[in-house]
């Protein structure tokens, strides 16, 4: 038992936490009344706070100068791992209680009854701050609620206060069906609310030894689909964007304001100057756009619900007949694009974890993966051969570029057999060549000649083809070599860093120089890449 919280205790409440997690990770998924990875709160819940465990994997021996305690620097590192792993609505909701936790707890010499019901106090604040327009029989209660039943505990006892804080959220949570009319038509409880449950429960563990005997939440009821309800929000909106922002405060004071009027379910937390941004809005493009204006968004992440129907069970057995396709993307514009076309998307970079979970979500028997990067390649196989274990075929079509993609999804045919759409698809990506233009980072050697710093370079199929100092003009003449050797049809995404207008300049070169081509131009949102091109 403990009398006080000390570093190792913060890891070790990280730990039990996430396991507990893990294990009701289900059932939680299972409470959720709207059936969308928004929805998803055990699964993103679970992705939180293993971002915030594997913060608290450094070396927690080296303190910060800046008055830190070992237990306030370990707190620190969860909330900020948490906060940069945050997925979904209750995720970032989460992170900001944790933050809100760490901030009151991060100096305090010693963290017994009376510390640990005020950082609960701060971490509510901290949480109803966060949302723009609080709802309550949600996370948000649960966490008020744990708080006032530590402060009413009114000791320096850390047990009694631990205790007092977990059953005053367990209590909460029973109630909220009766603040939520969603909750009490599908007949659940909150699911954030049930997660930060979890939690709680596992410090009274940490800080007592004794694992508190509570019976799970009563199943959701059975409901048509036709009744099912998002869990935050309103339905007039159709996607869910997040990402996060290098910003400073002033600039997403503005942006807060700006979001607010594009959407709903508007999240915005952050820490040093690294925001989390979670909001469901129809116009991606602006939602976006307006963290461009604010500040660097990086991790940007589109899903679209109406692509994301999930069935009952949180990961059912795959359906015989179901096909999916899972799709990697980097920029909204291109996860827009691909969600479009009833793809599953996947953000940039993923983990096999990740692209596993996506295929599993997909609830289909037959899935293609489309990697749309050479380095993804092995982690989407290494995925593939996961699911086979599961009893999910995946064939992985070797992707390189999005406009690759784009070309595979254009020829999927349902009506054919999957292994004949897969050749198909592959066939297509395959005819696609592919180019991009950057900005050299460094000077370098090239198979074009040397370059320096700030070189524009065009890249055919992985090679540097020409090096120019002016954008437009290496782009176009990139185009005119890719169209010296045939094609018909040019696409062109824009990426976040392009300068207005550059496809339409583009675009009116080709229509000049190559009348019989046919052109298609987007905003892809890719950073680095002012300009994808593919040509069929």
């Amino acid at each position: 038992m403990l009398e006080t919280l000390d570093a190792a205790a913060v890891r070790r409440w990280c730990a039990s936490g996430l396991a507990a997690l893990q294990r009701h990770q289900g059932e939680i998924d299972d409470l959720n009344v709207y059936p969308v990875p928004d929805g998803d709160t055990g699964t993103n819940l679970v992705l939180t706070l293993t971002s915030a465990q594997q913060a608290l994997a450094m070396d927690l021996e080296t303190l910060p100068d800046d008055g830190h305690t070992p237990h306030g620097h370990a707190l620190r590192l969860m909330a900020r791992g948490a906060l940069l792993g945050a997925r979904g609505n209750s995720g970032v909701i989460l992170s900001q209680i944790l933050r809100g936790f760490a901030d009151a707890l991060a100096a305090a010499p010693a963290v017994r009854g009376r510390q640990l019901a005020a950082a609960l106090a701060d971490a509510a604040t901290a949480a109803y701050a966060a949302v723009a327009h609080p709802v309550e029989g949600t996370l948000l209660t649960v966490v008020a609620a744990a708080a006032r039943a530590a402060e009413q505990a009114d000791t320096d006892d850390l047990r009694a206060v631990a205790r007092a804080a977990a059953g005053g959220a367990a209590r909460a949570l029973a109630h909220t069906p009766e603040q939520l009319p969603a909750l009490a038509r599908a007949g659940v409880v909150d699911a954030g609310g049930r997660g930060l449950c979890l939690l709680l429960d596992a410090l009274v563990e940490v800080v007592t030894g004794e694992s508190p005997a509570r019976p799970a939440p009563a199943p959701p009821a059975v409901r048509p689909p036709a009744t099912a309800v998002r869990e935050t929000g309103s339905s007039a909106y159709a996607y869910e964007v997040q990402y996060l922002l290098d910003a400073t405060d002033e600039a997403v004071a503005r942006l807060r304001g700006e979001l607010d009027g594009l959407g709903d379910s508007l999240v915005i937390v952050g820490d040093g100057g690294t925001w989390n941004v979670h909001v469901h809005v129809n116009d991606v493009g602006a939602a976006v756009e307006a963290g461009v204006v604010a500040g660097r968004p990086h991790r940007i992440t589109v899903t679209r619900f109406a692509d994301q129907v999930a069935p009952a069970a949180p990961l059912p057995a795959p359906l015989p007949d179901g096909r999916a396709a899972v799709v990697v993307a980097t920029g909204a514009g291109i996860a827009e694009l691909f969600a479009a076309e009833g793809a599953t998307v996947v953000p940039a970079n993923p983990s096999t974890g990740e692209l596993l979970d996506a295929i599993r979500a997909t609830g289909a028997a037959r899935v293609v993966v489309l990697p749309n990067d050479p380095n993804t390649q092995s982690v989407a196989s290494a995925a593939a051969r996961e699911a086979h274990r599961l009893g999910v075929k995946v064939s992985v079509v070797p992707t390189r570029s999005p406009v690759q993609a784009l070309a595979a999804l254009a020829v999927r045919d349902p009506k054919r057999r999957f292994e004949d759409d897969v050749i198909a698809m592959a066939e297509a990506a395959g005819a696609c060549r592919y180019a991009e233009v950057c900005h050299a980072s460094k000077e370098a050697l090239t198979v074009a000649g040397p370059c320096r710093p700030g070189d524009v370079l065009a890249l055919v199929e992985g090679e540097v083809h020409l090096i120019g100092a002016d954008l437009l003009d290496t782009c176009t003449a990139m185009v005119d070599r890719m169209l010296g050797g045939g094609g018909e049809l040019v696409t062109l995404l824009c990426g976040a860093d392009a300068p207005a207008g550059l496809a339409d300049r583009v675009r009116e070169h080709v229509e000049r120089s190559w009348p019989f081509v046919e052109v298609q131009a987007y905003e892809g949102g890719q950073p680095h890449y002012p300009l994808l091109v593919g040509v069929e």
